[in-house]
């Protein structure tokens, strides 16, 4: 990992309140907290190299945020890993999320920031 990566001074979401403009608009964001762990870190590792994904680590978790959806395929991050990545043990590196998250298979996790399209996924 880069130090770039680990740097919270780059690219993230946080931003001070005197930076912050309140508007009436949907954002169409979505995004996962995840306690810092070896999972957890492989996770954002890999989300980190998709377009439009920001990574940001912060002392004792790692944010993972992106716009219209975020797809975790659990193959995949096994894969990145090097062991078994779970729906299970991915919501249990997941402390919370924003955006609503719909468990597709036991291989696919999406997070959607557009409430619109996630409703083809729920009966």
């Amino acid at each position: 990992m880069s130090t770039a990566a680990r740097d919270a001074s780059q690219s993230n979401i946080f931003r001070a309140m005197k930076d912050i403009t309140f508007e009436q608009t949907i954002s169409h964001q979505c995004g996962v907290t995840m306690n810092d762990s070896v999972e957890a870190r492989a996770i954002a590792e890999f989300m980190g190299l998709k377009p439009n994904v920001i990574v940001t680590y912060q002392p004792a978790m790692i944010r993972i945020d992106g716009s219209g959806k975020l797809i975790f395929k659990m193959d995949e991050i096994s894969e990145y890993l090097g062991r078994e990545m779970t729906a299970e043990t991915f919501e249990v590196n997941s402390s919370t999320h924003y955006g609503r998250m719909v468990r597709i298979d036991d291989n696919t996790v999406i997070l959607f920031g557009n409430m619109d399209e996630m409703f083809e996924y729920i009966e």
